[in-house]
């Protein structure tokens, strides 16, 4: 093992993974003279769940303030949370096909996410993603294979977490959604983190 990977007194560092050498930093990503990529990946977050989502939260904030591009915001959305938590095996975003007529049946296409390959299209009301999509509220799925008409994009999911995403108007705009290969690897403090960051960023 890397000595640098070994957990310090303030929480486990960002990835397992690393080339920089650069010290660990508490400062936020804007404010550090390393590159944005080796400023997080030394990031130190705390290891109590809900203040690691507040961190990152912050650091998300600083990275995408001043861009208004929906796609660069997602991508790095889906990139910061997937290297801030060990149980994140897919994470990603299925946005609604705005080229659907809105009388007719409705679709999530995929969009930026960290993973394997994931499934191109979900209808409105099926799955997980389909669910959240339909009812507009976070689904916490302990065990997706006793979840009805659960769509098995990659066998190795047991768990996972879909929040729908609305914009300032309050319309649906996507749902991100992260898979984890442990069961029950979610909970309510995992709705509350990513319903405040996806709020924050897209709200």
């Amino acid at each position: 093992m890397d000595p640098r990977d070994k957990p310090g007194d303030d929480g486990r560092r960002v990835m397992s993974r690393r080339t920089s050498i650069a010290p660990v930093t508490n400062a936020p990503l804007a404010l550090t003279s390393l590159p944005m990529a080796e400023a997080f990946n030394e990031l130190a977050l705390p290891s109590a769940k809900a203040a690691r989502y507040a961190a990152v939260a912050e650091e998300i904030a600083a990275v995408l303030e001043g861009e208004p591009n929906l796609t660069a915001r997602m991508a790095t959305v889906a990139s910061m949370l997937a290297a801030s938590f060990d149980d994140y095996f897919w994470t990603g975003f299925y946005l609604v096909d705005p080229d659907k007529p809105p009388n007719g049946p409705q679709e999530l296409v995929v969009g930026p996410y960290q993973g394997s390959l994931g499934c191109l299209r979900i209808a409105f009301g099926r799955g997980v993603c389909g669910t959240a999509a339909a009812t507009r509220k976070t689904q916490v799925v302990e065990d997706v294979h006793a979840f009805p008409d659960h769509i098995a994009c990659d066998s190795r999911s047991m768990s996972e977490i879909v929040v729908p995403v609305l914009d300032r108007a309050g319309r649906l705009i996507a749902v991100f959604d992260v898979d984890s290969e442990r069961p029950a690897a979610f909970d309510g403090l995992d709705a509350e983190g990513l319903e405040r960051i996806l709020k924050q960023v897209f709200g």
